[in-house]
């Protein structure tokens, strides 16, 4: 919470007096900081090897909230456009550039409340890195694994299926496996299928890490049936199907 009251605290001396001066209201800085937050994690799109979050934002005010921003709106979105930047590199939240934030007009609302409003980056715009492949062998390969009809993950009493493709495990509620132990990662771990190797797991850099059958996994993992998987304080089951 110091983040935010450090916010506040640089976006007073921008306004007259105190940031809640322009709202009237009980709407202030801090609330605005964590609904820009908010959105931002409830608008991430996953990639095979990142998470994109939204880079632009319109905060959407009242007539008379509105021109009270005359000759600090840019100073104030720059200040929460920081802040906004600070959250997804704690979050590990890819961005394309840094946050822009603009400020509009409806007429429809009041004055004390605002909306926001976000341009999510289109994947299929930007350039995603693929992950490096190895060399093609002198000798003929050896044949693939067969892509199998889906698997099972079980945890938290629910059994998530999870097909060929693949399925992100975390708290986010971005992720296909959304676990709600507060000491699981945002994004956690990923478990897809790979045709050389089969099933495998990958600790995606979480805080408490991933552990398959006492073991803890660095990097990836190859699965089988009946494995344990545990995910910071979360124990689950993987059964290939």
């Amino acid at each position: 919470m110091s983040v935010l009251r450090n916010l506040e605290q640089r976006l007073s001396g921008l306004v007259e007096g105190t940031f809640g001066r322009v709202f009237r209201t009980e709407v202030g800085p801090v609330e605005i900081s964590r609904r820009l937050t908010r959105e931002m994690d409830q608008n991430v799109k996953v990639s095979l090897s990142r998470s994109y979050a939204p880079n632009e934002y319109v905060i959407w005010l009242s007539p008379e909230d509105r021109g009270r921003y005359e000759g600090v709106e840019d100073a104030v979105a720059d200040e929460l456009a920081g802040h906004l930047l600070e959250h997804a590199r704690a979050e590990r939240l890819t961005l394309v550039s840094r946050p822009v934030i603009e400020f509009g007009v409806d007429p429809a609302l009041g004055l004390g409340e605002f909306g926001i409003e976000t341009r999510v980056v289109k994947l299929d715009e930007v350039e995603v890195e693929e992950p490096p492949r190895p060399a093609p062998p002198a000798e003929p390969r050896a044949a693939v694994v067969p892509a199998p009809a889906r698997a099972v993950f079980e945890a938290e009493g629910t059994r998530f299926t999870i097909p060929p493709a693949g399925a992100l495990i975390g708290r986010s509620s971005s992720c296909d496996v959304v676990l709600t132990n507060a000491d699981v990662s945002r994004q956690h771990a990923q478990i897809a299928f790979d045709e050389a190797d089969g099933w495998i797991v990958e600790d995606l850099g979480s805080t408490n890490g991933v552990i398959v059958n006492g073991g803890r996994v660095e990097g990836s993992l190859r699965l089988s049936n009946g494995d344990q998987i545990k995910l910071g304080p979360v124990t689950g089951r993987f059964e290939a199907r």
